[in-house]
């Protein structure tokens, strides 16, 4: 198998990690620290479901209308009623929203986002990236360099014995597949265009 590797910047290629923590990303809006929930809880206090609309899909929009009148009214009944139409209406939008991503209702869960969510969040807050894909960059390279110098080690006996050659394809084989991993993500990001026009680099034969 031939894999064509092309040369890409820092910043195209802490973009591509994105791809790779889609799945982190996926149960970051069904936590109380994402930001579906602190919206709708502000919409629920102003009256008006507007602002959140945009968490769920047009065809959705009626079924989340008439979820957000029944809990307005029903909260204005007291303190407890408030609580629980609150909650219906988190529920309800929550599960509409993970729906939409083709992702399962699990409940509301109150605990923290992955790290790298929340530093995606923070960068966004702060308005540039630039600290958010120095880390990246930083975490990624050691990574590689740690998974670079396994094989390296391993190579060295890799015709001792069939155990030492083991171990040298099992660190060999994990240090290829991370690369291509963060390879794919980049193309799949979008970051292919950027990257060619960068020049290309000689091809990996497997």
């Amino acid at each position: 198998m031939k894999t064509k590797w092309t040369m890409v910047t820092p910043g195209v290629l802490a973009a591509g990690i994105s791809v790779l923590l889609a799945g982190s990303a996926f149960a970051h809006c069904d936590t109380t620290g994402g930001p579906v929930i602190p919206e709708a809880r502000a919409a629920l206090e102003k009256g008006d479901v507007t602002p959140i609309l945009k968490w769920v899909r047009k065809d959705d929009e009626a079924e989340i209308k008439a979820a957000f009148e029944k809990a307005v009214a029903v909260r204005a009944k007291g303190p407890e009623a408030k609580e629980l139409a609150d909650q219906y209406f988190l529920e309800t939008l929550v599960r509409v929203h993970r729906a939409g991503e083709g992702a399962p209702y699990t409940g509301i869960k109150d605990e923290p986002v992955e790290p790298i969510v929340a530093m995606a969040d923070k960068a966004l807050a702060d308005g540039s990236a630039d600290d958010m894909i120095k880390r990246i960059n930083g975490h990624m390279a050691a990574a590689v360099k740690e998974k670079f110098a396994k094989v390296v080690e391993a190579k060295k006996n890799k015709d001792k014995s069939v155990e030492a050659g083991r171990e040298f394809v099992e660190a060999y084989v994990t240090y290829m597949h991370y690369v291509e991993g963060i390879h794919a993500a980049i193309v799949s990001a979008g970051g292919h265009q950027h990257a060619e026009a960068a020049g290309s680099s000689p091809e990996h034969k497997d």
